[in-house]
């Protein structure tokens, strides 16, 4: 997984319409859209809606011209930690139901409620479609232009500078951890070969993972050092360019602002009495 950082911006460098947008307007969007599905009202209803928001974000990733294996690879990279939280709702009541069906009687006494696997499901599409958004956004907008635009929105200077040095080093991080792999091969270790005794795998890992700190820690001490003498202090930020948006990036982003509040609105009003 280490190895996929260094190709993590590899699919921002493409060139489409998606691509060409301030990220100013996709940061905007993103975070429209996922208010708008995280307001939306647990029922039925968010299936609806967030199947119409899927597929304006279907849209959209066609326009980019990148691969659907792309987004498949990082939707089921990042389901894992949410279906561990949806997956237990079914066995628990909320408080958005007033009464409860049990379905299934498991041992120990847990039960499976009918509506909580409903709520289940509601969470899901809610975070697929959230998912989805920022997997976008990241998908199409370089880091260095994000935390630009974030910064252009009014991102605190101090919180741009931090940001930045994350992005810079986290890269740093996975280049030390890829030369003390390489280093491993070439002595023919593998953690995963069952020849080895567990316990000396474990240590070598141990071993590697105090060296890969070690190391980060070292070279952030040179860096420091080197931003000193260079004239870094409590007031240094970094420099952001005035940029105004283009015609069709507003038309772009109110299009995108108008849809995200009509679908839901609209639906609500024509379906008022399921709320």
């Amino acid at each position: 997984m280490i190895e996929e950082l260094f190709y993590i911006e590899k699919s921002a460098y493409r060139d489409s319409f998606v691509h060409q947008l301030d990220a100013r307007v996709k940061i905007v969007g993103m975070f429209a859209l996922i208010i708008a599905m995280v307001a939306i009202p647990y029922s039925p209803l968010v299936f609806l809606i967030g199947s119409l928001f899927l597929v304006f974000l279907a849209v959209l990733w066609a326009l980019t011209g990148l691969s659907w294996m792309i987004y498949a690879k990082r939707l089921f990279m990042v389901l894992p930690f949410g279906l561990f939280i949806i997956l237990f709702q079914i066995f628990f009541t909320n408080r958005y139901y007033p009464v409860f069906h049990i379905i299934a009687i498991l041992p120990f006494g847990i039960h499976i409620y009918a509506e909580s696997v409903e709520f289940a499901v509601i969470l899901l599409v809610k975070f697929v479609v959230c998912v989805s958004a920022i997997i976008l956004l990241s998908s199409t907008t370089k880091l260095h232009d994000m935390l630009e635009g974030a910064g252009r929105m009014g991102l605190p200077p101090e919180f741009a500078l931090t940001f930045g040095m994350m992005i810079r080093y986290l890269f740093v991080f996975g280049y030390i951890f890829r030369k003390i792999n390489e280093s491993l091969a070439t002595r023919c270790f593998d953690p995963f070969n069952p020849a080895l005794s567990y316990r000396y795998r474990l240590k070598q890992i141990g071993y590697t993972v105090g060296t890969i700190f070690i190391r980060s820690y070292e070279q952030g001490e040179r860096v420091y050092t080197s931003m000193l003498c260079r004239g870094y202090g409590k007031s240094s930020h970094i420099f952001i360019t005035k940029k105004p948006l283009k015609r069709y990036e507003w038309a772009f982003l109110s299009f995108c602002l108008v849809f995200i509040i009509a679908v839901p609105v609209i639906i609500w009003l024509t379906t008022v009495d399921i709320f």
